[in-house]
């Protein structure tokens, strides 16, 4: 209901344009807040770099927070990470995240981007606390911000900006009426605009997510998506159709598609009855860093890449390292 809401193709929204016109105010004013120093915001020693969007759901944001973390690394620079850590419930703020940090602790998004990067990595509700703990722990080079465009309380070196190329804006509208945190107007002021799937418009660069082997949570076993057969999908993410989307065009026998809320905490229970002995349960990255220590023999996940066109690619990576030097 909420897609056909936001998508504009039910009249609905119009009952929650009044809720609509009151988030954009209160938002509005917020920014104006820090723009004209009526509230302090902070500014960190090292170059932060801030990889938000402008809807609510989905947008591929995380993969691409992983392309740009490892394309610094590769260079030789020491990247931070932080988070809000959505989801987690750590016992304490801020959690600095290491190999032994849970998603229940950290949030889901955190721990795979950790698992992926290795990268020091901080995560707090207010991103000025993540950025202090970070540099007290670590000695970095550059801070990258997984989402908080609106977190004002942070100042910020350069602004990235992830599009979801399908549903771009949806209705336009400001949530609850429609998907939008702030105005598309907002993207006139950022530094870059990079667009997942669908069709880059000008000026903004074209992402894709290239899925890689798909890997057994139980035994790390590697294998072609296209070999499993009997395949139950389930996907826990911000716009689950992408997931089912991607597995229908690589052509992988899918018998049922699961799909579930956004950051989902799962239990063996809730799990184990989805897929029969005969079946695979194939699932994203993202669910599976929540489900390795209860995962069974037929549980298995698809990894995903951001790739960008390798020109774009190297200077967005050059005018980042740019701030750095």
């Amino acid at each position: 209901m909420i897609e056909r809401i936001w998508s504009g193709r039910s009249p609905l929204y119009l009952l929650l344009l009044p809720l609509s016109w009151l988030y954009g105010l209160v938002s509005t004013l917020i920014r104006l807040s820090y723009r004209y120093g009526w509230r302090a915001s902070w500014r960190a020693p090292v170059p932060v770099v801030v990889v938000g969007n402008l809807t609510a759901g989905g947008n591929g944001k995380t993969p691409l927070v992983i392309w740009l973390v490892q394309q610094l690394q590769q260079q030789g620079y020491r990247v931070g990470v932080v988070s809000r850590g959505y989801g987690g419930k750590a016992e304490h703020y801020p959690l600095l995240v290491g190999p032994e940090t849970t998603s229940e602790q950290a949030g889901d998004e955190p721990v795979l981007i950790y698992q992926r990067t290795a990268a020091a990595m901080s995560i707090a509700p207010q991103r000025v606390a993540a950025v202090q703990a970070l540099l007290e722990r670590h000695q970095v080079d550059i801070v990258i911000t997984d989402d908080g465009l609106q977190h004002y309380a942070l100042q910020r070196d350069f602004e990235l900006v992830v599009i979801d190329g399908v549903r771009r804006f949806g209705n336009g509208w400001w949530l609850p009426a429609g998907p939008m945190r702030e105005r598309a107007s907002r993207l006139q002021q950022v530094d870059a605009c990079v667009t997942n799937g669908g069709t880059a418009q000008p000026g903004e660069i074209a992402m894709q997510l290239l899925p890689q082997s798909a890997v057994n949570l139980l035994t790390g076993e590697r294998r072609p998506v296209v070999e499993l057969q009997r395949v139950v999908a389930m996907a826990g993410i911000g716009h689950p159709a992408r997931f089912f989307t991607t597995l229908a065009q690589l052509a992988v026998n899918v018998e049922q598609q699961v799909p579930f809320a956004d950051h989902q905490a799962y239990t063996l229970a809730q799990l184990s009855t989805l897929a029969g002995d005969e079946q695979v349960l194939l699932m994203t990255e993202k669910d599976a860093v929540k489900c390795r220590t209860f995962a069974q023999a037929n549980w298995w996940y698809l990894p995903v890449d951001a790739q960008l066109p390798v020109a774009q690619g190297e200077r967005l990576v050059q005018r980042i390292i740019a701030l750095i030097k």
